[in-house]
């Protein structure tokens, strides 16, 4: 059937007998595509009936389907005349994991962060409100056009949520917000809010009880007119009866559930009743995570973000090599035992930071806040406060969200806070959203707060262990990839301000015997020009592998990683400087505000002209391998050795 179906207007003619056969199509096609390419696997399996439903009720595009966080668009695109590009999901100019504006009129917002719908929905809702009044006004008569924003409870948890529901309620326009209730954000979700909507579970008799209702009045010749008030009081009655609070109700929304989400039927019917409503709508399903696929059923926490994987059996590939993120979790569980201060946060991501082993051992320190990173950063400062040593376990690109708070609630009061940003740098696959290159331009001008950028797993150990006594903030940034092998300089302790420089000798010792040496810059006696790489801890690899391809074509070079960006020892850096007829910083950040033009200028005020920088040009990149990623913005090995040899240094 799928093959049919080129847009909403094809779905709206499938006979409803055959649409269970066509939620069998479209799972099969998500977990085939998904197995292949990786990506979320649970939460859009969960979603099928309900976004046929919707789609069969509202007409996009020109009513509005907004998806919060968008990990869940997959039967979204499939339906909106992606389905023969699907099998590029996730890949290199391939489709998006997330709803894209350049990819359809069906999508309307760039979204991969959490809790932004409610507010982009009622904009959106305002805006068309205004523009209908001045047509109606004009003597025409434009159709009126819908919001439906999806939202998860876990993206509830979120702050930003709430601040939009309030506003909501207040202009009581006809928002309608579907509540996707399946228990589960990333990690299970916990809570008073977690708790709250499951207690509205209690509520489905009221709601049978009132559709009931409504079917015997629809069915009286002009009943909303005679009797309205009547039964307006009536149902107001029976719902104070059966639910003594409703927290949506009382922000000024009309409550609809709690409903099966995987009843196609059930959800259409009551959503053509929800769109004639003149308010706001909270439609509060149940859904079930990693639904059709017993593993992601079973496990939906591991089946959520995903690469590729055995269809038969869910399992995943596996890798020897010591990840990043295992590192800080092998070293905090070690330090943790030692100091019963040191406490661990995160938000909604206790499995993807590899704080859940942590969770496990040490429950009363553990603090899962929800997705609320704001909440979790000013939290850490309180705790600061009392004595703790909290340590923040959040991924680069959603740190984002909370700057002001690490500004003015840890460093304007030099609070003892730890900040841990997994998946710095290039991110593959996930695209825009959550590429993480602005943490280094975002806080390097912040007093107090120390940064540092650990090249190995020996790298991160010290580094986190010099965080723990550093009694100030102190944030340390590492990419999503597997650990690079250990070289003895990293195993020197750290001093405040000063990186690690590695010779030649040390790194490719086949290649340095060419070179004869005389300790300081080529002459007649060593023509060899030297160059000094200096690098962010998270593209050590690449630079790596540039500075072996470097001395292959006779550049006498040399590694500088960079284990402290802030602070930076200026006259340490210039001392080693000096020994070189070239320097090429390479920063796996956003170049505009990062390290790389802060060391360019430092060298250019002491009349060092000959320097290079390498980082991220100031725009967004999409989706791809984290070799294709660093390709497209120059930083791959390949262009690095390119742009040096090209120049003639």
């Amino acid at each position: 059937m799928l093959s049919k179906i080129a847009s909403p207007a094809d779905l709206k003619k499938v006979p409803e007998k055959e649409l269970p056969g066509l939620c069998e199509e479209i799972r099969k096609r998500i977990i085939e595509t998904v197995a292949k390419n990786g990506g979320h696997l649970a939460s859009n399996l969960g979603v099928v009936e309900l976004t046929i439903a919707l789609h069969r009720v509202f007409d996009s595009p020109e009513d509005a389907i907004i998806f919060d966080v968008s990990h869940q668009c997959y039967t979204h695109k499939i339906l909106t005349g992606r389905y023969k590009d699907f099998s590029s999901l996730r890949k290199h100019g391939g489709l998006s994991g997330f709803t894209r504006r350049v990819e359809s009129q069906h999508d309307y917002f760039d979204n991969g962060h959490s809790s932004t719908s409610i507010s982009q929905g009622l904009g959106l809702l305002t805006a068309w409100d205004k523009i209908e009044s001045e047509q109606r006004k004009a003597g025409r008569n434009p159709k009126s056009r819908k919001v439906v924003v999806v939202i998860g409870d876990g993206a509830l948890t979120g702050g930003l949520a709430y601040e939009a529901l309030a506003h909501a309620g207040q202009l009581s326009k006809n928002l309608i917000i579907v509540l996707n209730d399946n228990q589960m954000s990333i990690s299970p979700n916990n809570g008073a809010i977690s708790r709250y909507l499951s207690s509205l579970t209690m509520t489905g008799f009221y709601q049978r009880f009132r559709y009931f209702v409504d079917g015997i009045v629809d069915k009286i010749p002009n009943s909303r007119h005679h009797i309205g008030k009547l039964i307006y009081r009536f149902k107001r009655a029976v719902k104070g009866f059966f639910l003594n609070t409703n927290f949506f109700a009382d922000l000024g929304f009309e409550y609809v559930g709690p409903l099966d989400g995987h009843n196609i039927k059930e959800l259409e019917d009551n959503l053509r009743r929800v769109r004639r409503l003149p308010k706001p709508v909270i439609v509060h399903i149940h859904t079930k995570k990693g639904k059709g696929y017993s593993p992601a059923e079973n496990d939906p926490a591991s089946f959520h973000g995903v690469g590729p994987f055995q269809i038969s059996d869910g399992k995943m590939e596996k890798f020897d090599s010591l990840s990043f993120t295992e590192a800080f979790n092998n070293t905090l569980m070690a330090l943790a035992e030692k100091n019963d201060k040191i406490m661990a946060i995160t938000a909604a991501m206790s499995k993807g930071t590899g704080l859940d082993t942590f969770a496990r051992h040490y429950p009363d320190r553990f603090f899962d806040v929800g997705i609320a990173e704001e909440h979790a950063v000013t939290f850490a400062g309180g705790l600061a406060c009392g004595g703790m040593i909290p340590v923040v376990a959040i991924y680069s690109t959603f740190i984002q969200r909370a700057i002001d708070q690490i500004i003015h609630d840890v460093a304007l009061s030099n609070h003892h806070v730890i900040f841990m940003f997994d998946r710095a740098g290039a991110v593959p696959q996930d695209g825009e959203t959550h590429q993480g290159i602005f943490d280094i331009a975002l806080l390097r001008p912040v007093p107090n707060i120390a940064l540092l950028s650990p090249a190995t797993a020996l790298d991160l150990s010290l580094c986190l262990m010099w965080a723990v006594n550093a009694k100030k903030p102190v944030a340390i940034r590492y990419p999503k990839l597997s650990c690079p092998s250990e070289l003895p300089s990293f195993e020197q302790g750290l001093s405040e301000g000063r990186g690690v420089l590695l010779k030649n000798a040390e790194f490719a010792p086949e290649l340095s015997v060419d070179f004869e040496e005389n300790g300081g810059k080529s002459s007649e006696k060593s023509p060899f020009k030297k160059v000094l790489l200096v690098c962010t801890g998270g593209i050590f690899d690449e630079t790596l592998v540039a500075a072996r391809n470097l001395l292959q074509k006779g550049l006498n070079t040399d590694i500088y990683s960079l284990r402290f960006i802030k602070p930076f020892d200026e006259n340490y850096f210039l001392s080693l400087a000096k020994n070189y007829d070239e320097v090429a910083v390479i920063e796996d950040g956003v170049k505009t505000g990062g390290v790389g033009e802060y060391i360019e200028n430092l060298l250019f005020e002491h009349d060092y002209s000959n320097v290079k920088v390498f980082a991220f040009p100031e725009r967004f990149f999409g989706q791809g391998t984290r070799a294709e990623v660093l390709d497209d913005a120059g930083l791959s090995a390949r262009k690095i050795v390119e742009r040096l040899v090209g120049a003639g240094l």
